[in-house]
């Protein structure tokens, strides 16, 4: 007797055209369309964030955003921008977004992503980013990847789970974000640095953004997001609370190992105080709308950016961009951690 198999949507309700690129710059000034993936290799070795950002400013040189981090401290970074390759795919779809020498393609709506690139990458360390987030006298070393990344959850529009949340984002705090999407995954794939080759195994979260992003006034946030080996997951995002104590945005999710997603808001957060380079603990607490208590405890292994490569204003945050490992109730995983905060209250 045959039997049907039911296949779970992963597309979460979203149009599948939204996971394709734009293929034509937009009219307007200041528009971004974006794939950022954030990678963890499975046993916390090493650490990846990989980004391609299309801005109709410029749009013939995408920016590329690279860093590819180790837990003994190792840093091989990629920043500035690359020739615009095209974007239709081999199906004859906007499913290509490609700069230079690194390349996203969408080989199934959101089911299936792949990223290479091949290149040189500035050799340095986590402390130097600490030290001196300019840095700029720098050793390049040739270095290419490839990597396979399957969806393992749909994924989660922020504003989408809780009232509140999207009351938040009705405001100017939407437009810190820009519209957006994010899905967990697990992938496989190669890494070349130099003369060292390694395969490997991981996890990520993918990002998908297209829009208008504005930073002005943007006051910090912290954002943990991880799948565990059995299938649990969770992810959120909060903004500190604001001193006039109007609402701020504070929203995330835990996915149990049956698949079900269940809102939940952030009450316990490591904010960011202080710029390491790894072994910092990182736990949090989140509250479900169905009144569980879910307590993850988490320490950074590996630090790939802190502040900012680029000169910033200084009422703005300092921005440090991390992976931790996770463990929930005995069961451990690698996930992403992204913090910032203005320097008022960081100890630096």
């Amino acid at each position: 007797m045959a039997i049907d198999v039911v296949e779970t949507d992963l597309s979460g309700g979203i149009p599948v055209e939204r996971e394709y690129v734009l293929a034509q710059c937009p009219a307007e000034p200041g528009f971004r369309d974006a794939v950022n993936v954030w990678i963890e290799e499975e046993s916390g070795d090493f650490a990846m964030r990989v980004g391609v950002e299309a801005v109709s400013d410029a749009w013939d040189r995408h920016e590329i955003w690279l860093d590819i981090a180790f837990a003994d401290g190792r840093l091989y970074q990629r920043r500035g921008d690359g020739d615009t390759r095209d974007a239709i795919g081999p199906e004859g779809l906007p499913t290509i977004r490609a700069t230079g020498p690194v390349a996203f393609r969408c080989v199934e709506p959101f089911r299936r992503w792949t990223v290479t690139f091949k290149g040189d990458l500035a050799r340095l360390t986590a402390q130097d980013l600490i030290e001196n987030p300019n840095h700029q006298d720098s050793e390049f070393v040739d270095a290419e990847f490839s990597i396979d990344m399957t969806m393992v959850a749909p994924p989660w529009i922020p504003g989408s789970l809780l009232p509140e949340a999207a009351e938040a984002l009705g405001g100017e705090q939407g437009d810190f974000m820009s519209p957006r999407y994010e899905q967990l995954f697990r992938c496989t794939g190669t890494l070349r640095i130099g003369d060292e080759t390694r395969a490997f195994n991981g996890n990520g979260l993918r990002i998908r953004r297209s829009g208008f992003r504005a930073f002005a006034g943007f006051w910090g946030h912290c954002w943990q997001s991880a799948v565990f080996p059995s299938g649990k997951a969770f992810g959120f995002n909060i903004y500190p609370p604001r001193e006039d104590g109007t609402l701020n945005y504070a929203e995330g999710f835990i996915i149990d190992a049956d698949g079900t997603r269940t809102p939940a808001r952030p009450v316990q957060v490591p904010w960011l105080r202080k710029l390491v380079t790894g072994g910092e603990p990182v736990p949090f607490v989140l509250e479900t709308i169905d009144g569980r208590r879910v307590s993850i405890d988490g320490v950074t292994f590996a630090n790939t950016r802190s502040r900012s490569h680029i000169v910033m204003p200084t009422e703005w945050p300092i921005v440090q961009q991390a992976h931790a490992r996770y463990v929930w109730d005995g069961e451990e995983t690698t996930g992403m951690i992204e913090r910032s905060s203005l320097r008022a209250v960081m100890d630096l």
